[in-house]
């Protein structure tokens, strides 16, 4: 028997009605969520471009600067108490009924230069939404709650990623604050166009036991979610990343009178040493990863023989014994072809934060969450460096991946449907209630 179209339609309409009926209401408002991340992405959107344009929104630049206020502003309006910590990190604060420690969660809104929309901001704007959900629904919480937006996650400038971040745990270098960008301003120097002293900055160290657990939730910046059409990623633990900035050293000479077998050329001892890499990391099974991101080549002229060349060296993986090791491997590889290309290769460690594994428990409440709002979710490591890796050191800490489109990131390319952002938003509110109710809990 045929239906006729109107009955087709009636049985379609009939069906989504039914679906509709059998999820799970929502918490958050996904459309008020979109809104906000749509406004977020006009600070340091390139000139003419739209949404799909991306953004250069780096850590401690005016767009940042600007953006900040913004968002500092749409805290208060959520009935938040708004603090700037001597990092520059910003907290919103949320009274809860008994004196427990804290429940914190939050991401970053600094970008990389031609970034996307989606890296930090999901996780920043997610905790806002939890945030004025909760008012909406009038829920009280026994614990405090406080959204952060850590300050320069991405590390841009001043050879340091989740600046922010290790301030909290007091795992920041001595130097930094010596440290300067392109335009040879300090680190202390951006402190106080952030209304910071910088003398103060050891005083951003968040106090031990004052939190109860850490969340955050982000993009997986990978395509294992896209690709197998899971909706919830829930994080096993973040790898360590390591970094060495490189410098070979030979004699610049000129290009057309000294001979190949007399050459101490900078940037062909480099090219081997990148090479090198790649052979040693790919050595190992397992999903360890290293990366030679760009060379600075002087005197950097066609007609005449590098003299000195820069260039960075990076290791992640879960395990920090296997990453030592095959640095020593590396670092081996190096002293054979400084000696064959008769060039000087030395190498200096920038930065070293170690692997963090998430707490079992707060894994298993991501997945209650996303079972409970009929989510599928996975479990995978994070390849990706997150704040979260320094609060470990503090707090037990719990991540929530969401899918990114094409597994692209740090791109403006990058892409997170608005179902996937809802998605991962109410999962975190879900979650936060679950841990409000586990955490200090009553036998």
């Amino acid at each position: 028997m045929k239906l006729r179209p109107s009955r087709v339609l009636t049985v379609l309409l009939l069906a989504a009605a039914f679906a509709f009926a059998q999820a799970p209401p929502r918490h958050i408002n996904p459309l008020r969520l979109w809104s906000t991340l749509e406004k977020l992405s006009e600070f340091g959107r390139p000139a003419g471009a739209g949404f799909e344009g991306g953004v250069t929104r780096v850590g401690f630049s005016e767009e940042d600067l600007a953006a900040r206020a913004w968002l500092m502003q749409l805290m208060r309006d959520a009935g938040l108490e708004v603090r700037v910590d001597p990092a520059g990190n910003i907290f919103g604060h949320r009274a809860g009924s008994e004196k427990f420690p804290t429940i914190l969660f939050g991401s970053h809104i600094d970008s990389v230069p031609h970034g996307g929309n989606f890296d930090g901001d999901v996780g920043s704007l997610g905790a806002l939404e939890v945030m004025r959900a909760l008012n909406d629904k009038k829920v009280s919480t026994r614990h405090p709650l406080e959204m952060v937006v850590w300050t320069n996650e991405e590390g841009h400038h001043f050879g340091r990623g989740l600046l922010g971040s290790s301030a909290a745990t007091g795992l920041l270098p001595a130097d930094v604050l010596a440290r300067k960008d392109e335009e040879g301003k300090t680190l202390a120097d951006w402190l106080r166009r952030y209304g910071q002293d910088p003398a103060r900055l050891a005083d951003a160290r968040i106090p031990s036991g004052s939190l109860a657990a850490y969340l955050e939730l982000h993009i997986e910046q990978g395509g294992v979610l896209d690709e197998s059409k899971i909706q919830i990623g829930v994080v096993q633990g973040i790898v360590g990343i390591h970094w060495w900035t490189c410098t070979a050293t030979g004699f610049a000479n000129h290009a057309g009178t000294t001979p190949m077998t007399r050459r101490q050329d900078a940037l062909a001892a480099a090219a081997r040493a990148a090479l090198a890499v790649r052979e040693e990391v790919r050595a190992d099974a397992g999903r360890q990863v290293g990366t030679v991101g760009y060379v600075r080549v002087e005197p950097g002229a066609r007609n005449i023989i590098p003299g000195r060349v820069e260039f960075p060296v990076e290791l992640r993986d879960l395990d920090k014994e296997k990453v030592l090791r095959i640095w020593a491997r590396i670092e081996k590889r190096f002293a054979e072809i400084a000696k064959e290309e008769n060039v000087k290769l030395d190498c200096v460690p920038l930065q070293a934060d170690e692997p963090a594994l998430t707490d079992t428990a707060m894994q298993a409440d991501i997945r209650a969450a996303a079972r409970a709002a009929r989510l599928t979710s996975l479990d995978l490591p994070s390849g990706a460096g997150h704040d979260a890796q320094q609060i470990a050191h503090l707090a037990p800490i719990g991540m929530i991946f969401v899918p990114s489109r094409g597994g692209i990131s740090h791109s403006p390319r990058e892409y997170t449907s608005p179902e996937g952002f809802a998605n991962g938003a109410e999962v975190l509110y879900r979650t936060i209630l679950l841990l409000d109710s586990r955490l200090h809990a009553k036998p």
